[in-house]
């Protein structure tokens, strides 16, 4: 566990020894901020609802921005080798890069809180629906950087990784609810339903904490990991 720390806490810290971090942070914020009080006012009612929502929409650019280096960068320095000759094995490198990438999405994530704060000074909030929407967040931005972290794995090529993991997430965040909503009923939208990721997301945002949406997340979570295991493990031994 120290190793997967380690790595971990390098790998957090490494991003903000450039403007990664800050950009990532600025623009995720600023455009959260921007569209979610845009039409606050415009429903008449203190609701944060809305602000989930929107991070559904911009946290996969975010997030594929940020693991697409993960592995890739290492592969293309060819630190990657040097790493894997340490006494490490490659599940706590996968798991320490993960928990050093999430780290920063969670610190993004939760700079968010002053919206509902000023909501609650505003009107009568419920926070049931507020915390149930963080934890949403917080398991849907799990899956998308163990997505991320895969992505990275397979490939040298930090761009491939953007891209591959950039088209996962919009296709199953947003052209599958779309689609789900275009037909409205039909064993077709209930499947569209079931593997869409502001589905399960949004049900958390009103509040309702149902075991399949953490499953489904957690699910996403583990198969990312395990992927990223495969590639680090078969480049061990190729």
């Amino acid at each position: 566990m120290q190793n997967v720390m380690t790595i971990a806490k390098r790998q957090f810290l490494a991003f903000f020894n450039g403007p990664a971090a800050y950009i990532v942070a600025v623009i995720v914020l600023g455009l959260v901020e921007f569209l979610f009080w845009q039409t606050f006012f415009l429903q008449g009612r203190a609701s944060s609802r809305e602000m989930f929502v929107y991070f559904g929409y911009i946290l996969p650019f975010a997030i594929a921005a940020l693991t697409m280096g993960l592995i890739a960068e290492e592969k293309g320095n060819g630190t990657i080798e040097v790493l894997l000759t340490m006494p490490v094995k490659e599940s706590e490198v996968i798991l320490g890069k993960f928990l050093g990438a999430y780290g920063l999405v969670v610190v993004i994530i939760l700079l968010s809180l002053v919206n509902p704060i000023a909501v609650s000074n505003l009107g009568d909030l419920d926070w049931g629906p507020v915390l149930t929407g963080y934890l949403g967040l917080l398991l849907l931005s799990a899956a998308m950087v163990a997505i991320g972290l895969a992505a990275s794995s397979w490939t040298s090529n930090q761009l491939i990784a953007f891209f591959i993991t950039l088209t996962f997430v919009v296709i199953f965040g947003w052209i599958v609810p779309t689609a789900a909503r275009f037909l409205a009923t039909g064993w077709y939208a209930t499947l569209l339903d079931m593997i869409s990721f502001n589905h399960h997301l949004e049900s958390m945002a009103r509040g309702v904490i149902d075991t399949r949406d953490v499953v489904f997340f957690l699910s996403l979570t583990a198969v990312g990991l395990v992927v990223s295991f495969q590639a680090l493990e078969s480049r061990r031994w190729s």
